[in-house]
C-alpha cells in the first residue's frame, strides 16, 4: 500500500505536509465560520500561486543540483548585501521556524486532546502535560531515521490519513455544493474579510517551504530527466494539500455563526449536530496536521542554514542534525510549560510575509538566469506569471506589517 502511494507522490508531499498545519487549519476554520464559502477563491489563488513558485523551486534543484540558498549566494555578488540577504534569511526562517514549531506541537496537542483530553501529570505540586514531550520524541526518531525514503513515507501516510479526516468531515455536514461552486468562481470579498484573506494567503505560501523544496527533490531525484516528474509531484501534491484546506472550510461553513478561538470550539460544535465521529475525525487531521508541520519546519530549517551558510555537509554531519534538533527542542520546551506561542507566531508570520516577496523575486532571477539554467531558465509566460505573484505578495508583505503593527 505505502509503496503504491510513493509511486505518486514524492518531494510535494513535504511542502503540502508543511502548510497544511495548525495554523492553516485553524485560519480555515475561521474563514468558514464568519464567511461561509465565500472566500474559497482566495485558497484555490493561493495553492495555484504555490504550485508556480514550488515548480521553480524544484526546477533549480534538479536543473542546477543546488539548494535555492546556495543558488542565492550564487546569484548575489555584492559580499554586504549577499551578507545581508542571508541574515535576513537566517534570522526570519530559522527562528521563525522555532516560533512555529511550538504552534505545530501545540496544534498536535490540542488535536489528540478532542480524542483523550486526560494528558496532565502531577509532579511535585506542578502540572506538567506529557503529551508536548511525546510528540517531540515521536518527531525525533523519524527525523533521525536520516532516511529520505524513510521519512517521505511517514509524511505520505499522514498526509493521506489527514486528507481523509477533514474530507469525510466536510462530506458528512453535507455542505451546499453550489455554495461551493459560487465560492471558487464569484470571488466575494465580504466586509471585515480582508484580514482573513491574507492570512489565507500567508499559511498557503510559505517561504521556508520554497528553501526545503530545492533541496529535497535533489534526494528523491537526479537530474533534469526527472522536470516532468517533479512538475506533476508539486501538482497532485500541493492540489491535495488544498482540497483539504477547503474540506476544512467548507466543514467550517455549517456550524453556527460563534467565536471560534480553536479547534477544540469546532469539535465541541461539530459533536452535538453530527454525531461523534465527526469530532473525532477532526482531531486526528488536527494532531496529524501538527505532526506533519513539526517535522518539515524543523527540517526546512536545517536545509536553510545549511544552503545560506554555505555548508558543504550531508544531512548526516552534526551540524545538520543539531540544527534541526535545537528547532524541536524549542518547540517542544515552549509547548509543554505552556508558554503561549501565539505571539511569537505572530512576529515570524510578519518577518516572513515581510520576506516572502523578496524570496519570491530572488527565485525568479535564478530561473531566468540563462548561465545557471540553460536551456530550463523561465519562459516569457512563467515570467509573467510569476510576476502577478511577486505583486500580489508584496501587496500581503505590505498589509501584513501594517495591519500587524497597526493594531
Amino acid at each position: 500500500m505505502i509503496k503504491k502511494l510513493t509511486s505518486y507522490f514524492g518531494p510535494g508531499t513535504f511542502v503540502a505536509a508543511a502548510f497544511i498545519g495548525p495554523g492553516t487549519i485553524t485560519i480555515c476554520s475561521i474563514a468558514g465560520v464568519k464567511f461561509g464559502t465565500d472566500l474559497i477563491w482566495a485558497l484555490v489563488l493561493s495553492i495555484l500561486a504555490t504550485i508556480v513558485l514550488q515548480n521553480m523551486s524544484a526546477r533549480i534543484g534538479l536543473v542546477t543540483q543546488k539548494d535555492l540558498g546556495t543558488a542565492m549566494r550564487h546569484v548575489v555578488r555584492h559580499p554586504v548585501l549577499k551578507s545581508i540577504l542571508m541574515f535576513l534569511v537566517v534570522v526570519a526562517i530559522v527562528f521563525g521556524n522555532a516560533a512555529y514549531e511550538a504552534g505545530n506541537i501545540s496544534g498536535a496537542v490540542m488535536g489528540f486532546s478532542v480524542i483523550y483530553a486526560d494528558t496532565l501529570v502531577s509532579i511535585g505540586g506542578f502540572q506538567l502535560d506529557y503529551l508536548p514531550l511525546l510528540i517531540g520524541v515521536i518527531c525525533f526518531f523519524i527525523l533521525n531515521m536520516n532516511s529520505y525514503k524513510k521519512i517521505e513515507n511517514v509524511l505520505i501516510v499522514l498526509v493521506v490519513l489527514m486528507s481523509l479526516s477533514f474530507l469525510t468531515t466536510a462530506i458528512i455536514t453535507q455542505p451546499s455544493y453550489l455554495a461551493l461552486l459560487q465560492g471558487v468562481f464569484l470571488f466575494n470579498m465580504p466586509s471585515e474579510s480582508l484580514t482573513t484573506v491574507l492570512a489565507i494567503v500567508g499559511t498557503t505560501i510559505v517561504p521556508y517551504n520554497l528553501f526545503l523544496h530545492s533541496s529535497i527533490v535533489q534526494e528523491k531525484w537526479n537530474g533534469v530527466k526527472a522536470l516532468s516528474a517533479a512538475k506533476w509531484d508539486s501538482a497532485i501534491a500541493i492540489g491535495l494539500g488544498g482540497i483539504v484546506s477547503i474540506a476544512v472550510v467548507v466543514a467550517a461553513s455549517r456550524l453556527p455563526k460563534a467565536e471560534l478561538l480553536s479547534i477544540l470550539d469546532m469539535a465541541e460544535t461539530l459533536e452535538p449536530l453530527y454525531g461523534v465521529y465527526a469530532k473525532y475525525l477532526l482531531g486526528f487531521g488536527f494532531f496529524a496536521a501538527g505532526i506533519t508541520s513539526t517535522l518539515t519546519a524543523a527540517l526546512a530549517a536545517a536545509y536553510v542554514l545549511k544552503g545560506c551558510l554555505g555548508w558543504k555537509i550531508a544531512k548526516s554531519h552534526p551540524k545538520f542534525k543539531w540544527t534541526w534538533r535545537g528547532i524541536l527542542f524549542l518547540g517542544v520546551f515552549f509547548s509543554s510549560l505552556g508558554i503561549n506561542p501565539i505571539e511569537l507566531i505572530q512576529i515570524a508570520q510578519v518577518s516572513n510575509a515581510i520576506l516572502l516577496p523578496f524570496i519570491a523575486i530572488l527565485l525568479l532571477a535564478i530561473v531566468s538566469n540563462q548561465k545557471l539554467m540553460g536551456e530550463f531558465k523561465n519562459t516569457w509566460l512563467q515570467n509573467a506569471v510569476g510576476i502577478l505573484i511577486v505583486l500580489f505578495c508584496l501587496f500581503l508583505s505590505f498589509k501584513s506589517f501594517f495591519m500587524m503593527y497597526s493594531s
